[in-house]
């Protein structure tokens, strides 16, 4: 595992201030391992200015835009799956472009979508 792609559930223990999310994503930066989270993911869990855990989390990430491609890649998983949660949707197109395993908290409807692209990808629980 190369590159791994977070969803929200990682960023939410993480400004939660949870020591094991806090000690993983040390292990990774420390590993090298890419840390990618997809743009509508840090707004799903942006809430306020003082979420300073979040915005110190994020510093050891590389947080990936969305772009009309990536949009309609979304769009096709959600259409194959019939499911209307965005997000995951964005965080399964930006692990398959990228190769990358994703790290979840939600493994069903992540599995689901991940199934749906008829690609091979890893989906880890947290």
């Amino acid at each position: 595992m190369t590159t791994v792609v977070y969803d929200a559930g990682v960023l939410v223990a993480a400004d939660k201030n949870e020591r094991r999310a806090w000690a993983e994503h040390k292990v990774r930066l420390e590993l090298g391992i890419a840390l990618l989270v997809p743009a509508p993911v840090v707004s799903q869990v942006s809430r306020s200015p003082q979420q300073v855990q979040l915005r110190h989390f994020l510093t050891g990430c590389t947080v990936v835009s969305l772009g009309e491609t990536e949009a309609h890649e979304a769009g096709r998983l959600l259409g194959a799956t019939r499911t209307s949660d965005i997000v995951d949707a964005v965080v399964v197109t930006t692990a398959l472009r990228q190769k990358a395993a994703i790290l979840t908290s939600d493994p069903g409807d992540i599995g689901r979508l991940a199934r749906a692209s008829g690609r091979e990808i890893a989906v880890v629980a947290i």
